[in-house]
């Protein structure tokens, strides 16, 4: 077939969140689209210096990360759009006035509140982070650190409405379920990130294949024609679904890839 661009989600599409591996078919499918001529993208919600090693040394063309805002191409920075740093201030502030829990994301590190949250999802994410030797040296709290988006918590103690009309100028929430929400930057999506990258190449939409799980993964599946869902997947992705395949462990990443004749 004629070449095309591959654009995969992290967590819940190559990255198992139950067994937190790569499968092995997916390994193999990607080195086996790349030696047929197709170019492979991470697109994620994650900022650069989160991507997991193990998906950095996989034979990848380009990681487009933080929701659009920051795009590599092999060792290239094409784009970088970070919140400007008094700006930015200015929303964590109000996050800690509106009684939030909250993360910010930057290309260098993450940021956690220095005291311990009454989120349990906060802090499932500090120890995981942690883990990784990061989120460490530098609590929220403080300045001198520039960020591209936050996760942030929400309860029946916060002021979410409030917060979300203060940031709403240079800011948009997305619900990712459980009172949390991933706050991206206007203007920015996956989307935005696979158009980017198209015309980059010079490649026509109908090039695109996408593949995702979560409501994040949203703007790229109403962007390109060839949407393929996770067996397990976030609803809201069903009505720009092309093919759903099978879960993450069931080699579901191999198995869209035949689906199309990619591989």
């Amino acid at each position: 077939m004629e070449r095309a661009v591959l654009f995969f989600d992290i967590d819940g599409t190559l990255l198992s969140e139950k067994t937190g591996k790569i499968p092995e078919s997916a390994v193999k499918a990607l080195h086996m689209a790349k030696k047929a001529g197709h170019q492979l993208f991470i697109n994620t919600g994650r900022t650069i210096c989160s991507v997991p090693a193990e998906i950095r040394k996989m034979p990848f063309d380009g990681f487009l990360c933080g929701c659009g805002t920051h795009l590599f191409w092999h060792e290239e920075e094409l784009f970088a759009r970070s919140l400007p740093g008094e700006r930015g201030r200015e929303i964590l502030d109000k996050m800690f006035e509106c009684n939030l829990g909250g993360i910010a994301e930057g290309p260098e590190d993450v940021y956690f509140p220095s005291r311990i949250s009454r989120f349990d999802k906060l802090e499932s994410s500090r120890r995981y982070f942690r883990e990784k030797g990061m989120g460490i040296e530098c609590p929220l709290e403080r300045d001198g650190f520039i960020y591209d988006k936050l996760f942030i918590y929400a309860d029946e103690k916060s002021d979410l409405n409030t917060f979300l009309e203060f940031i709403s100028q240079d800011m948009e929430a997305m619900h990712r379920g459980g009172g949390a929400y991933e706050v991206v930057q206007k203007g920015y999506s996956k989307a935005t990130a696979c158009r980017f990258m198209l015309n980059r190449l010079n490649l026509p939409d109908e090039c695109a294949y996408v593949f995702g799980d979560s409501s994040n993964d949203l703007p790229m599946f109403e962007f390109a024609v060839h949407a393929v869902a996770m067996g397990e997947h976030d609803p809201v992705l069903d009505a720009h679904t092309e093919f759903v395949t099978r879960a993450v462990e069931e080699d579901g990443i191999a198995h869209a890839m035949e689906h199309y004749g990619l591989i």
